[in-house]
């Protein structure tokens, strides 16, 4: 595999930092969600063929699962480790159950978004919620992952989608999209302000993307009792836990995770393909800032100090053709 493009997103800058806990397996490559160009494939593989480009992400989907992967480097005395698939690096072995055909009529730096962010946060309202019209949503966390599930809210209809952040710039965004409401969190007490929003009852849905474990207990008191919903994506430092009243469970809330918003890559990218070229997901707005591939370091700060949404690093963009009347470039 050729990458062209690789995002970059807060479970690979907690890895980056040592905030998952020990690592028994470094050194190793990092990056989970970009794009490329097939250059071979192994025996087997009939899901993609050389010169296919195509979206590489951490969900796995159809086709076969080569495992870990390990690359030798004339510059390290030890090997670097890999998994199924890596996007820090230019060259990659990526398992086929890693890999989906671009669809047609997508930008290569916009594909880079199916990987993960797309797939993981409206994976969780179309696949995990799936709200009835009318119903109420808030939002915490306005990074990819929170941004995809806002643009998805506007899918279904929803009376009520509530944005939280402590960025002005990423209300300011979420506003762009459709929120009826946003809250700042570094400026107010943000379940008072969704009960207000809400006659006192809360919300019916809550999607948390913020990785705080803070946060995931501020969206499960911001529910409604009696079937109010919280959903959370995000992946909180480890050693980290939440702190819930029990009483809230047995008056009818619901707090649950979401494994990739419960996403099937070769179901789910084609259709959130199709919405995006239909302009009801322009997910070319969450792309934020740009970095070449020797610049990354830069980008994990960036990230980490909350200056950008969803980094994009620039591996190869010198390439391009045009294929199907569409202009590509790799």
């Amino acid at each position: 595999m050729k990458l062209a493009y690789s995002g970059v997103c807060h479970s690979q800058l907690m890895e980056v930092r040592g905030r998952r806990g020990a690592d028994a397996y470094l050194p190793h490559l990092l990056g989970h969600e970009g794009t490329g160009k097939v250059i071979e494939v192994g025996e087997g593989v009939s899901k993609v063929k050389p010169n296919d480009l195509v979206v590489l992400g951490w969900i796995k989907g159809s086709g076969l699962d080569g495992g870990s992967v390990r690359y030798r480097c004339a510059c390290m005395s030890q090997d670097i480790n890999a998994g199924g698939v890596t996007t820090f690096n230019e060259y990659a072995l990526v398992s086929e159950n890693r890999v989906v055909a671009l669809p047609h009529g997508v930008p290569l730096d916009v594909g880079v978004l199916f990987g993960c962010a797309v797939p993981t946060g409206a994976g969780i309202i179309t696949n995990d919620l799936k709200p009835a019209p009318g119903s109420s949503v808030a939002i915490f966390g306005l990074g990819g992952i929170g941004l995809s599930a806002l643009m998805a809210t506007m899918l279904f209809e929803c009376s009520k989608v509530i944005a939280v952040d402590v960025s002005e710039h990423k209300l300011e965004l979420a506003r762009s999209f459709g929120a009826t409401h946003t809250v700042n969190a570094a400026q107010a007490d943000v379940v008072a302000e969704i009960r207000k929003l809400t006659g006192s009852a809360g919300v019916e849905f809550a999607v948390e993307a913020s990785g705080q474990v803070g946060v995931i207990e501020q969206a499960f008191e911001s529910l409604r009792r009696g079937g109010g919903v919280c959903v959370f994506a995000s992946h909180p430092e480890n050693g980290k836990r939440i702190s819930i009243d029990p009483y809230e469970l047995i008056c009818g809330k619901q707090i649950r995770g979401s494994w990739g918003g419960s996403s099937n890559p070769d179901r789910d990218i084609p259709i959130f393909a199709k919405l995006y070229l239909e302009g009801r997901l322009p997910l070319e707005k969450l792309i934020t800032k740009r970095y070449s591939l020797d610049k990354i370091n830069e980008a994990l700060d960036d990230l980490d100090n909350q200056r950008v949404g969803r980094p994009l690093i620039e591996i190869d963009p010198s390439l391009s053709w045009t294929e199907g009347g569409f202009k590509y470039e790799v």
